[in-house]
This record gives C-alpha cells, sequence and structure tokens, in this order.
C-alpha cells in the first residue's frame, strides 16, 4: 500500500450549527450526499455528525491536494459509515478522476468530535 497525499481539519461544532440554523437545506444540500443527510439527522444531535463529515470532506480534499478547484465540487466526496465499519470517504466525479491520477484508489478515514469540536484525517492510498 502506497500513501499518496494525506489531510487534516478541524470543524467548531458551535459554527456548524449556525449555518445549518442560518442556510438550512440550502446548505446541506449543496455540501452533503442524501445519504449524509439522512445518517446525521437520523442522530438525536445532527450537528457533531455534520461538523465531522465536513471535516471529513475538507480533510479528503488536503489529500488530494485540490482544494475546491479544478472541478471539485463538495458532493464528491461522502462518508459512508456501515454498521461495524470504520467510515470511509468515497470519491466520485472529478475527485476520483484526481485521486486516480495520483495514485490513489481509496480514502481511508478517522473521525471524532467531542466538546465543540469535530476532527477529522483523510489519507489517500493506492494497493
Amino acid at each position: 500500500m502506497t500513501i499518496s497525499g494525506i489531510g487534516v481539519d478541524l470543524v467548531s461544532i458551535p459554527r456548524m450549527r449556525s449555518m445549518i440554523d442560518r442556510w438550512q437545506d440550502r446548505f446541506l444540500h449543496r455540501v452533503f450526499t442524501e445519504h449524509e443527510i439522512a445518517y446525521c439527522r437520523a442522530r438525536r444531535d445532527p450537528a457533531p455528525h455534520f461538523a465531522a463529515r465536513f471535516a471529513a470532506k475538507e480533510a479528503g480534499l488536503k489529500a488530494l491536494g485540490t482544494g475546491l478547484q479544478l472541478g471539485v465540487h463538495w458532493r464528491e466526496l461522502e462518508v459512508r459509515r456501515e454498521r461495524t465499519q470504520a467510515p470511509t470517504l468515497v470519491l466520485s466525479g472529478k475527485s476520483k478522476e484526481i485521486g486516480l491520477f495520483k495514485g490513489g484508489s481509496r480514502m481511508l478515514l478517522s473521525l471524532t468530535h467531542e466538546g465543540e469540536y469535530a476532527l477529522a484525517q483523510a489519507i489517500l492510498v493506492g494497493d
């Protein structure tokens, strides 16, 4: 396994909560996939879960080395988590093309949230 990129990001949960309160579905549907929105809204307090997913997308963009440039969009990086499985960051569209070009076939992901912060680390790896 080879590492093609690493990214980390920290998000303020209160800031995420205020973004959601202010922009509502307009913000959520611009940044998150339907699957991510459903997952977070199923939680007692969705804000920490949205914040962790936002951090994951930012960390993924850093691992790709692109940010939101070169035609990459927020919804092309999707956090998926199956029961009893670690979360993964699934790439699609332009983000997947860039990942493959850099030699990465998948994105490893670690998420946590505690107190007022959510943290994510993403590692672009090739097999």
